[in-house]
């Protein structure tokens, strides 16, 4: 009888264990009969699909299962009948309120005493977020996808260009270099902002950076967060602005001076006044002419030029115009401030700021 009692005790006790264990899983563990009715109900159930245990047991599954999937119960139904396990497939499930779930989902028999199967036991485990992430990874490698081609039609481009204007190949590698490079830190802004845009000045402080020269370089202008457009084709702008300052103009003497302004005219206003705005952005710089005029000459018809007067501004959906004189040198862009700045961003109060702060 002690024997009797202290095993009915040692069941009573597993019992309780695994009623614990099921009803503090972070799963949703539910458990039916063979009509597809629903016996027990955990909390991780309540949880995920939003019944109490009150109102679902007793209810029909199919409570759960949208209309276009009701079929798939009928195949595991059968299954469970036959004494298989169905192994975990992924699927969507509604809840009370009529929102979807994606869910994974392992559905086993339930067995009595004399081993016959009675019902099914279901786990169900919350993947909706595992597939956001899957589909935003998705998006991320489609947006990656087209941005690399893009980059390679630009890279063509620049050794096409390039290739045009010089006959001396290391004077060709160079350049090609360069110009990467400074694709590159534009792409490096882009990434760091997970793709959100970047920061004007920080964009024109990123391309100046390594001509040195810092206070010889005055910025002002509202504090903008571009688009991605923007940066690729802005930063190939200030490339070549300061690549050409460096060799010809304020960047190569002390004695020179640029001064970097842009302004976003006041347009109409209203929640469609963005599309309707200009965005005006103006390199002025000034320094000691350079006696050989050939120097000038060569810039005039060089890669840079064909970004700054061609590629630059109708990328932008704008104009520009570039003016040159001895010991001046002039860039105004004009272009739709809906293609400049992402759509979030407004204008800001005007910072006036040197290059280096």
């Amino acid at each position: 009888m002690i024997d009797v009692l202290g095993g009915d005790k040692q069941g009573a006790t597993a019992d309780a264990r695994l009623a614990a264990i099921v009803d503090s899983s972070f799963d949703a563990i539910i458990s039916k009969d063979l009509s597809s009715v629903i016996q027990s109900w955990n909390q991780a159930a309540e949880r995920m699909f939003g019944y109490s245990a009150e109102e679902a047991i007793g209810q029909s599954i199919l409570m759960l299962i949208p209309d276009h999937l009701k079929s798939e119960e009928t195949e595991i139904i059968a299954k469970v009948r036959s004494g298989d396990r169905v192994a975990s497939y992924e699927t969507t499930r509604r809840r009370k309120d009529g929102t979807l779930i994606a869910v994974s989902l392992t559905v086993s028999p339930i067995r009595n005493s004399h081993g016959e199967i009675i019902g099914a036991s279901k786990i169900a485990r919350d993947i909706s977020t595992a597939k956001e992430s899957e589909r935003r990874i998705r998006l991320l490698m489609r947006e990656v996808n087209h941005r690399v081609k893009n980059q390679f039609a630009v890279i063509l481009s620049m050794v096409r260009e390039t290739s045009k204007r010089s006959s001396d190949p290391h004077e060709f590698e160079e350049m090609i270099r360069a110009r990467i490079m400074a694709l590159s830190r534009s792409h490096d802004l882009l990434v760091i902002s997970e793709w959100a845009g970047a920061s004007l000045f920080d964009l024109i402080q990123e391309h100046l950076k390594p001509f040195g020269r810092e206070e010889q370089i005055l910025l002002s202008g509202p504090v903008l967060t571009l688009q991605s457009n923007a940066v690729q084709n802005l930063g190939m702008a200030f490339h070549e602005l300061g690549t050409n300052s460096s060799k010809y103009g304020a960047l190569a003497s002390e004695a020179g001076r640029i001064e970097i302004t842009w302004t976003i005219d006041s347009g109409a206003s209203g929640p469609d006044a963005l599309g309707e705005r200009e965005f005006q952005l103006l390199w002025n710089e000034t320094s000691p002419p350079y006696a050989d005029d050939r120097r000038e000459e060569t810039t005039r018809k060089g890669f840079g030029t064909v970004v700054l007067q061609r590629v630059a501004p109708q990328s932008l959906g704008g104009s520009a115009t570039l003016e040159r004189s001895p010991g001046h040198l002039s860039w105004r862009l004009s272009a739709p401030l809906a293609s400049i700045i992402v759509p979030q961003a407004g204008t800001e109060a005007n910072n006036n700021t040197g290059f280096g702060t």
